[in-house]
């Protein structure tokens, strides 16, 4: 018998400073049987940091052909395709050529360390592309507040997010390296 996804239901509120947006979202995620909780938060987390009024989420795991999220114009172009992970680099090129940016988030701890050296030189080519890194740290931060139905703001300035529930508070400040 198949496994099926578990579904957390998250009110977002979005005060992002640094690009004047400010919206609410009313979020369902899918946790694939395969997905950790940190990269399911990670996912909500890379939503805040985008947030914008056509960004969804995709099949994700359940896709080898679409991103974690897109945000797509009103004629079906692909505006912000975000990845998860240390892909490829042929993933990537692909990434590149079919939106027009793209924001990859590593968050793999030692492996991020190691993967990112190894295909720096390669990406340094994609003009769309910009990477970051999410620390292990904060992925278990954010684990910590984690429920089935979540009430969260996230508030954004100078590159950082604090992303809040009714009693914690918790830093994100994905680390640019690219």
């Amino acid at each position: 018998m198949a496994l099926s996804a578990t579904i957390y239901k998250a009110n977002l509120a979005v005060s992002d400073m640094d690009r004047g947006y400010y919206a609410s979202h009313q979020l369902t995620l899918a946790q694939h049987p395969s997905e950790t909780l940190e990269r399911m938060m990670l996912r909500l987390a890379a939503f805040a940091l985008n947030a914008s009024e056509t960004l969804q989420f995709s099949r994700g795991l359940s896709a080898d052909d679409e991103p974690e999220l897109w945000q797509k114009s009103y004629a079906d172009d692909i505006e912000l395709w975000v990845e998860l992970g240390e892909p490829d680099e042929k993933r990537l090129k692909k990434a590149c050529s079919r939106a027009e940016q793209v924001a990859l988030y590593s968050y793999g701890g030692r492996a991020s360390e190691v993967w990112w050296p190894q295909i720096e030189n390669k990406l340094s080519r994609l003009d769309k592309l910009s990477v970051f890194r999410v620390e292990p740290a904060t992925l278990a931060e954010l684990v910590a507040i984690c429920q089935r139905s979540m009430q969260l703001s996230a508030t954004i300035q100078d590159g950082q997010m604090w992303l809040a529930d009714e009693s914690s508070n918790v830093l994100v400040e994905p680390l640019r390296l690219k």
